[in-house]
């Protein structure tokens, strides 16, 4: 590795980005081209954010600095470990999290539909209690606990380790006065409460997709991803008793990505409302408390 011959923050971001595309890296955990994963690694190392002026990419790089990038550059390329798990940080509803090799590195579709404050699902003054269902880092109810004030936000998760990394992220983000950790398989751990939202992005890859996943995946928790022989155990599960936990005139939105079909197939009566997204992104469906009601015999019956 050619240390002595880079020595400004570009030299690293221009033969990251080279070294990246010679090796056949994947790009789908924040990133989606080797430039702007290249960039992602030079700012975390060296403790910087995105709005860093373009002239202070000339400034030059300590020998320790070199050395910690070249150290995370192996482990990117040679072990194929996700960014996101080695610099310890991810984006997400315009929010930064801490994240590491116990949660899913942030990328749902979602966000913009938090941004949008789920308009017009929802009247958003009038949400006091949100469920961020399967909720590994917090992200997805942290960044509801920012756009709806007013309202207690719980994240549950089966995994002790995800729910570790959950309660430092409310606590980095200040809201944790209001937003609980909760251990839950599903909604068993929950005491039959009953919220105004549910989100969830669950575990949702079959058993034939996992096996034709890029590297970068199988370095993400296993317990996140694959969800039996269909995908849909857990999201199933979900459907089923979500009617016991929603309030009246609440929603279920629920990712389910390249399952969709499946889910479709599995289900074709229900009258799924499939979202669409202005950054790309689909597989993201909502339900109404009193659709899973209806249809509640169905997904029961499964």
């Amino acid at each position: 590795m050619p240390l002595d011959e880079l020595h400004s923050l570009r030299d690293w971001v221009r033969w990251s980005a080279s070294t990246f595309e010679a090796h056949g890296l994947f790009f789908g955990h924040g990133t989606d081209n080797a430039l702007d994963e290249a960039l992602e690694l030079v700012l975390a190392t060296l403790h910087l954010d995105h709005s860093l002026p373009e002239s202070f990419l000339d400034a030059r790089v300590t020998r320790a600095e070199a050395a910690e990038l070249a150290r995370r550059l192996r482990r990117r390329v040679e072990d194929r470990v996700p960014l996101a798990h080695i610099t310890g940080r991810a984006f997400f509803a315009g929010l930064v999290f801490e994240v590491n090799e116990h949660v899913l590195v942030p990328r749902s579709p979602i966000a913009e539909l938090i941004e949008a404050r789920f308009e017009p699902w929802l009247d958003a003054e009038h949400v006091r209690s949100v469920l961020d269902l399967c909720t590994g880092s917090g992200c997805i109810g942290i960044a509801c606990a920012h756009a709806f004030p007013e309202a207690l936000v719980d994240l549950a998760d089966i995994s002790p380790e995800a729910l570790e990394v959950a309660q430092r992220n409310t606590e980095r983000h200040g809201v944790a006065d209001r937003v609980r950790v909760v251990q839950s398989d599903v909604y068993a751990g929950l005491d039959g409460k009953r919220y105004d939202l549910i989100v969830s992005n669950p575990p949702y890859v079959s058993e034939a997709e996992m096996a034709t996943l890029p590297p970068e995946y199988h370095r993400e928790p296993r317990l996140g991803l694959a969800a039996g022989e269909d995908g849909m155990k857990v999201v199933a599960r979900i459907l089923a008793e979500a009617p016991e936990h929603l309030n009246e005139g609440g929603i279920l939105v629920c990712e389910v990505g390249a399952s969709a079909d499946l889910l479709m197939a599995r289900y074709p009566d229900v009258p799924f409302l499939w979202l669409d997204f202005e950054r790309g992104g689909d597989g993201v469906f909502l339900l109404t408390a009193g659709q899973l009601a209806e249809f509640h015999d169905v997904f029961v019956e499964g």
